[in-house]
């Protein structure tokens, strides 16, 4: 197909037909390309809109159960003052909130604040909430559902506070099953404006088991003699269901003796320190913490089997992603204001004791630092590795009031499971601090050891439970800002001379109010209607953005398909597992008429596909020249999907065939992305790319690196991180244009060789996409991967040309910003897409010194288009207090955003410097902070004890485990170290954590558990102590999951768990199928579960004893020592001899 020119008319009816079968029309290319008027140039457009498609099918099963959360007395928040936090949802003044201007086209998915279309009914929740008169729903729905069983019996819940609807004459199409033949289904809602606070919430609530639930704080229906406490009052009694399937009686337990744990919301408590030679009592209750009073029980597990149906046919099973938009916390440890702890050494220390017996309390100093102060330590002898810090389970489910009495509080840990009510501040889930008290001064901060970062993820998944975020119309007045730096109306900003003027909380500059806008003060210095408008009294809030912010019509939903259709992508199957994908995800695309797609094949040329309803089957042209692409048409390349859905499936389903004995070898991937570029250049738009060998050809063109990487990285070569950087400019140069004109490229390596991640990463890395990665392609048990990982990509909560800046308070600045986006000015950065799995982490610097006692102020304003084409602008604050104190930094420390923040830059430095150094100053970053604690902190004490602050005691454990991941490890290969590099770039605290330091489960004693009330079992420690050769185990880390299977282990638990006897020649890739048994339901129960809790897939992998998938599976166990790498014992010991070195 190279050589002239040429044109190919393609009959799909004939099938299979040959591409050299076509009839070839002579055509010249440059009058073809010339054809074709070029689009406006960049400069003609500035910042376009961008769109959200929204919620995937509803999901289903019991609430997940929270992972190795340490239960630990959090750092307290004051107790509410004599005004108390800002009510509920107060009546909204119907000047500040309305309906959007323009309503969804018919039959369309509404976005928050968007009216539902009546002549669809919305597809119900697989869990119905109850009628919580206090709640409103949330905006997003969640990611794909579970369920379509349990939801067709039940009532439909309309989107966003309606009242329920009839079920819909149409039959469901159960979730992530394969293509229904001639089944519709009923677009997912996403909200209309905020109903009524009296309507039920349609997502959300508790499990389906329960039917009726009261508000919270009142009596279960079941339990009504009983009268249980409203929040914050007495604990359940024993008899009462635990709440959010929490293990019986984990209510009755009462706080320990000693006053160790404050309340959540207690006062200050001084830092205590807690020796290390006896049983500690982590993982206990939270005494005074607020816990769900839902006295529900978690649905049962045959009502949620969260997988569907064979995917196209196959046996391998589909997958749902989450069911509530908050997924459930595993992995982390909480942070917040905690006791330190020591570790006893030398003979002759504190006798062992159980926490809070026998130990006098050790307060923390409350001076400021002193460089004199500290105490010597001497080498450590023994350490108990019973008694050293690791992760515990965590099972209430808490309420967070993001401010108390006038302050902010602390945020329980992202692992947790809990229910945010906004009291001012926003979710923890969207922005998260790695410090909750901001030190006054830089000094204080290097003094410290401790970063300065904002984690935001600003389309976070919600709890079900929680409100959702208020739209506000302020008309063509738009959004109230500073008109000295442009920040958004927030509930900091104090209004001041009778309510004439306001304060600007992040300037400190006095602007006048709007005639418009003018109210009076109430007596205690607020606005009379702060209540009842959310700009005033909401951390998170959504504005209706004006023509200022509109500079061309809103851009339609474009979804570009781009297929590898070389020789070696049709062998081993993926090109035929891309096309089914495809073709099962076409109904998940946001439906309506701004909805377009286009697809296109290449090898050594490029092949466009006119999909026009007029001709009765697709038209191929095809583009040889992949130095010089061009687009062969100026329209008819992307169409409305209502217009041309018949001819793309039909498409699709003849691409292998039509393809099955092409003989070309080569891959012009970069030609490819230019040709789709080119075609959705106009618009903007996704592409995604599925690409099976490395670019041989054309525009940015690679070569194998692999082999000069293994001889740099055996002999430990001093250049051999050069091969984790791109091979040239060329591709970051195009990834640059895509981002100028809003086109988000995301590319799926369906691969079995090396294809150099580190140089095509480049591009989805720059225009906010991602890459996913399936080493070795296995047509048995990936296209189950690829279908549901494509779905999520295209029916998740997302925008499109977005552009984000981040503010603070005066006496900071931004210093950088890492992530997926393009940033061409130094205080924004441009985002093509942005979803609800994305993270961007903002560093700051001290310019100036910070008032103490007062309030350092973040706030992020996210401009973006929904899929309907509403501009909106989503404004995030976070107001923290100022200390003087290091004690206070330590107190009020985030383990797991700190920990993200080392990984990022971690997997920032593994391109520019050796591994050896990456690994030393990740290392050296602990050491520090923890010798900072030790120096200026910690009392006095005896010598040889190594001394944690509570709240970052797992810091050396997570270190170690960074030390020993795949992305930081001497031997893995450069694609898997890219592709982990790659992926980090933008994870959330969330996953960041479980990536490094994964969870383990035992599967062939899942039928014997007796803590039924968490779907997963408690997770086994990291070490080989628990591993036994008559056992089948589970470690996953939310990309992977890695089944050991022991030489002893029991006939029929494999004939059980994988339908053999013997896994004797059974592939290492493993498509798990349910056998018709307990145990096994079981296990694809926990294995379905696990990635619902991801919102991802989990790739199977089989791991055998004496293999060397078995030696990968124990290199994982991150406590046990390994080649060239400590155990954690040792690394302990060795952290405490870097102190003692630095403290000498």
């Amino acid at each position: 197909m190279s050589g002239n020119a040429s044109l190919g008319r393609l009959e799909l009816k004939g099938l299979p037909l040959s591409l050299s079968s076509l009839p070839q029309i002579p055509i010249s290319l440059r009058s073809m390309a010339s054809s074709s008027s070029p689009p406006p140039g960049p400069a003609s457009r500035p910042s376009p809109p961008p769109f959200a498609t929204q919620n995937p099918n509803p999901a289903s099963g019991s609430l997940p159960a929270s992972f190795s959360n340490i239960q630990i007395s959090r750092a307290p928040t004051p107790f509410a003052g004599p005004r108390g936090p800002p009510p509920g949802n107060g009546p909204i003044a119907p000047s500040s909130i309305r309906a959007p201007l323009q309503a969804p086209p018919p039959g369309s998915r509404p976005f928050p604040g968007s009216s539902s279309p009546p002549s669809q009914p919305p597809l119900p929740f697989a869990r119905p909430a109850a009628p919580l008169q206090q709640q409103s729903p949330h905006p997003f729905g969640g990611p794909p559902a579970a369920l379509a069983s349990q939801t067709q019996t039940q009532t439909q819940l309309p989107a966003f506070g309606g009242p329920p609807s009839d079920p819909p004459p149409q039959v469901q199409r159960a979730p992530f099953s394969g293509p229904p033949s001639g089944i519709s289904q009923p677009p997912l809602q996403f909200g209309g404006p905020p109903a009524a606070a009296s309507q039920p919430p349609p997502f959300g609530g508790p499990p389906a088991a329960v039917s009726q639930l009261s508000p919270f704080g009142g009596p279960h229906p079941a339990a009504a003699p009983a009268q249980p406490a409203p929040m914050g009052g007495a604990l359940y009694s024993a008899a009462q269901p635990p709440p959010f399937g929490g293990p019986p009686g984990a209510m009755t337990r009462t706080a320990p003796s000693g006053g160790l744990r404050p309340p959540f919301g207690g006062p200050p408590a001084q830092s205590q320190q807690v020796q290390f030679g006896g049983p500690t009592q982590f993982g206990g209750p939270r005494p005074g913490s607020q816990t769900l009073p839902f006295g529900a029980q978690a649905a049962p597990v045959s009502q949620a089997p969260p997988f569907m149906g064979p995917l196209g046919g196959g046996n391998a099973q589909t997958f749902v992603p989450p069911l509530w938009q908050g997924q459930a916390r595993p992995g982390a440890v909480p942070g917040g204001m905690q006791p330190s702890m020591r570790m006893p050494g030398m003979p002759g220390g504190m006798p062992p004791n159980a926490l809070g017996q026998g130990m006098p309390p050790a307060s923390t100093p409350t001076m400021p630092y002193s460089p004199h102060a500290g105490a010597q330590i001497s080498t450590p002898s023994k350490i108990d590795p019973n008694q050293i810090p690791r992760p515990v389970p965590e099972s209430s489910v808490i309420i967070f009031e993001t401010r108390q009495g006038g302050q902010a509080a602390v945020p329980p840990a992202a692992s947790s499971e809990f229910i945010v009510k906004d009291t001012g501040n926003c979710s923890p889930r969207l922005m998260r601090c790695t410090m909750n008290q901001i030190p006054c001064t830089g000094d204080l901060l290097t003094t410290s050891g401790m970063p300065l970062a904002l984690l935001v993820q600003p389309f976070a998944l919600p709890h079900p439970s929680e409100e959702p975020i208020q739209l506000v119309d302020f008309g063509e007045m738009g959004p109230i800002r500073c008109s000295r730096c442009k920040a958004y109306i927030n509930p900091f900003m104090r209004f001041i001379d009778q309510g004439k003027q306001f304060i600007c909380n992040l300037c400190g500059f006095s602007n006048g109010t709007p005639r418009e806008y003018f109210c009076n003060l109430g007596p205690d210095g607020r606005r009379r209607d702060a209540d009842d408008r959310p700009e005033l009294c909401r951390g998170t809030i959504e504005f209706v953005a004006t023509k200022e912010f509109l500079v061309r019509d809103p851009m339609p939903a474009v979804y570009f398909f781009l297929i590898d259709v070389s020789m070696n992508a049709v062998h081993t199957g993926a090109t035929a597992a891309a096309c089914n994908a495809i073709s099962q995800a076409l109904s998940d695309l946001p439906e309506g008429p701004r909805t377009m797609v286009g697809i296109a094949t290449f090898d050594s040329a490029i092949h466009f596909y006119s999909l026009k309803r007029a001709q009765q089957q697709p038209l191929m042209l095809i583009v040889p020249d992949v130095q010089d692409v061009y687009t062969p048409l100026q329209t008819d390349l992307i169409l409305p999907i209502s217009e041309c859905r018949e001819n793309l499936e039909q498409l699709l389903e003849s691409i292998p065939n039509m393809f099955e004995n092409n003989r070309v070898a080569d891959s012009a991937f970069g030609a490819a992305m230019k040709a789709g570029f080119l075609a959705t250049k106009s618009t903007g738009g996704k592409l995604l790319v599925f690409q099976s060998v490395l670019p041989s050809v054309g525009i940015g063109s690679l070569s194998a690196r692999e082999a000069e990487g293994r001889s740099n990285i055996s002999t430990a070569d001093k250049e051999a991180h050069k091969l984790l950087q791109p091979v040239d400019k060329t591709l970051k140069a195009m990834a640059l244009e895509f981002a100028e004109y809003q086109v988000c490229v995301d590319v799926f390596l369906t691969t079995q060789s090396y294809v150099d991640i580190a140089s095509i990463s480049v591009v989805p890395n720059t225009t906010s996409g991602r890459v996913y990665y399936y080493y070795p392609f296995s047509a048995l048990s990936d296209p189950a991967k690829l279908f549901n990982d494509l779905r999520w990509n295209i029916s998740r909560p997302q925008g499109f040309e977005a552009v984000m800046r981040v503010r603070c308070s005066q006496g900071l600045q931004v210093q950088d910003y890492f992530g997926n986006f393009c940033k061409r000015v130094p205080t924004d950065i441009d985002l093509p897409a942005i979803d609800s799995d994305k993270t961007i982490m903002v560093t700051f610097k001290h310019d100036d010194k910070l008032q103490e006692n007062s309030e350092c102020s973040f706030q992020c304003a996210l401009l973006y288009t929904t899929v309907f084409g509403q501009r909106r602008i989503r404004v995030i604050n976070l107001s923290l207090s100022c200390t003087n104190m290091l004690s206070n930094l330590f107190r009020y420390a985030d383990l797991e955003t700190q920990f993200t923040y080392v990984v990022k830059q971690a997997a920032n430095g593994v391109q520019s410097t050796p591994l050896s150094q990456v690994r030393d100053q990740v290392t050296s970053t602990c050491i520090n902070i923890l010798q900072s604690y030790r120096k200026y902190c910690a009392s006095v004490s005896s010598s040889g004890q190594l001394i944690l602050p509570e709240a970052l005691k797992l810091l050396p454990l997570y270190t170690l485990a960074l030390t020993k991941s795949v992305g930081l490890r001497n031997d893995g290969r450069l694609d898997d170290r890219s592709y982990w590099a790659s992926i980090v770039s933008s994870i959330s605290v969330l996953l960041a954590v479980p990536l490094v330091f994964p969870r383990m489960i035992a599967f062939h004693d899942l039928t014997s558990r007796h803590d039924d009330d968490s779907l997963i079992p408690t997770p086994l420690t990291l070490n080989s102590e628990n591993i036994h050769d008559d056992g089948v185990y589970l470690l996953e880390n939310g990309e992977d999951g890695f089944i050991y299977v022991g030489n002893s282990v029991n006939p029929v638990t494999l004939e059980q768990i994988f339908g053999v006897s013997s896994l004797a020649g059974v592939s290492n890739q493993l498509a798990l199928e349910q056998v018709d048994n307990e145990l096994s339901r079981k296990v694809n129960e926990v294995v379905n579960e696990i990635r619902r809790q991801r919102c991802s897939y989990l790739r199977l992998r089989l791991c055998k004893k004496g293999d060397p998938s078995g030696d990968f599976f124990r290199s994982l166990l991150v406590e046990d020592k390994a080649p060239g790498g400590l155990s954690y014992v040792e690394f302990l010991v060795h952290v405490h001899r870097q102190i003692q070195s630095k403290m000498t």
